[in-house]
């Protein structure tokens, strides 16, 4: 799941005129953040590095979760100092894999496993807390739990506490942009995106297009929808990087065919006047008609749909059916 709130994805208004759309796009602030948004728990790695996985992990994997519940409880019999069996047991547990739902017996589990020093235990408590699952919901203590985690340099949790210090009050947007690079150093491009926008605004770090756009390239090689909209619009006006139309029009097709309207009304507008890539103007309006559909009226590209004669509707309508097509 993508996370809301601070990493809104980027919204263009559509324009009233062409003059206005193809001579400068931007994307308006992020709009107020209201709580943590946590994504989802990562795919879980529940063994140390350097360890091959064992028959509790690859059980779980396989979806054979009464066997994975089984290997994990031997596993602990046998150490029980096992912080990744138990916080395996957890995961079953909060989901209700292989036995009963129970979101408090997965935070005791967690709960267990992050005192023994587990990180993915740490985080997946700290998720307890701040979601109120199976715990009251405690942001002090979930942050206590996320900071634990990050000391082991866990991707989630310093991705999460660089959100939590964004959505304060009095927001720290420094402390925010390193939690931020050190997730994207390790790899995270939602992280990659956070920074990106941090780079872009001048918050916590300086304003610095030529960064901005170096960290949306991660993110939009990760397919961040927003990520790849923001670098369109980057290489449409040059800001960051060298003004390239014809990279702009290919970062919108990317976005667009994700069912993005905004990337859909941009990329049809590129198409209808011929700007960085060839003049298109049935494909233009397949683009069109998919961003009206979506809620994203345009009265010039409207004014140019009611130009097609009887041939040229019906391409259009063929080349939607079969954009939409399953």
């Amino acid at each position: 799941m993508r996370a809301v709130g601070f990493l809104l994805a980027a919204a263009l208004g559509a324009s009233t005129g062409p003059a206005q759309a193809q001579t400068s796009l931007t994307r308006p602030p992020p709009a107020s953040q209201t709580g943590v948004a946590m994504p989802g728990t990562p795919p879980p790695n529940f063994l140390s590095p350097g360890v091959k996985p064992d028959l509790a992990f690859g059980a779980f994997q396989r979806g054979y979760f009464v066997t994975a519940f089984r290997e994990a409880m031997k596993r602990i019999e046998t150490d029980a100092n096992d912080g990744p069996a138990m916080t395996l047991i957890g995961e079953l547990y909060r989901d209700g894999l292989g036995v009963r739902t129970d979101p408090a017996e997965a935070a005791r589990w967690y709960r267990i496993a992050a005192d023994r020093g587990d990180p993915q235990g740490a985080y997946a408590l700290a998720l307890a807390y701040l979601q109120a699952r199976g715990l009251k919901e405690d942001r002090a203590a979930g942050r206590e739990w996320l900071k634990k985690a990050a000391a082991s340099n866990h991707i989630g949790a310093l991705y999460n506490l660089g959100l939590m210090e964004a959505e304060e009050k009095s927001p720290n947007y420094k402390l925010a942009a390193d939690y931020m690079r050190r997730a994207a150093d390790l790899g995270s491009v939602d992280a990659a995106y956070a920074l990106a926008l941090l780079y872009k605004d001048g918050r916590g770090v300086p304003k610095d297009e030529a960064q901005a756009a170096h960290w949306l390239h991660a993110a939009a090689a990760g397919r961040i929808v927003a990520a790849e909209l923001d670098l369109a619009i980057a290489y449409f006006n040059g800001e960051g990087v060298e003004k390239n139309e014809s990279l702009a029009a290919s970062y919108f097709r990317r976005a667009a065919v994700t069912n993005n309207p905004i990337a859909a009304n941009r990329l049809a507008r590129m198409l209808a006047a011929g700007r960085g890539v060839p003049q298109d103007i049935v494909e233009a309006m397949k683009w069109h008609v998919l961003a009206r559909t979506a809620g994203l009226n345009d009265e010039w590209l409207e004014g140019q749909y009611r130009t097609l004669n009887p041939q040229q509707r019906q391409a259009v309508e063929d080349a939607v059916k079969k954009q939409v097509a399953p």
